[in-house]
């Protein structure tokens, strides 16, 4: 079975868009909950930091997460139909 790459760069794309809206959300609604999620994810105190997140951010990193995975997904199915 063949994967088609521009379908499942496309879904991994949109995938990874709606994870990040998600993540975006949780972050706004409970700021401090998710540092310290973030720093368990990392095995870092985290803290002392905090978010700087506007909306012109969220719309960056969706962009860019979105860009990324989709091209992620497309390489997948591409050496993915290769090895077949």
């Amino acid at each position: 079975m063949k994967l088609d790459a521009k379908k499942f760069g496309l879904a991994a794309g949109c995938a990874f868009a709606i994870l990040w809206v998600i993540c975006s959300l949780m972050v706004l609604i409970m700021p401090m909950g998710m540092m310290s999620l973030t720093g368990n994810m990392v095995h870092g105190d985290l803290s002392n930091l905090g978010w700087h997140m506007g909306f012109s951010g969220i719309i960056a990193g969706l962009f860019a997460w979105s860009l990324g995975a989709g091209i992620t997904g497309w390489l997948l199915a591409v050496l993915y139909n290769k090895q077949i």
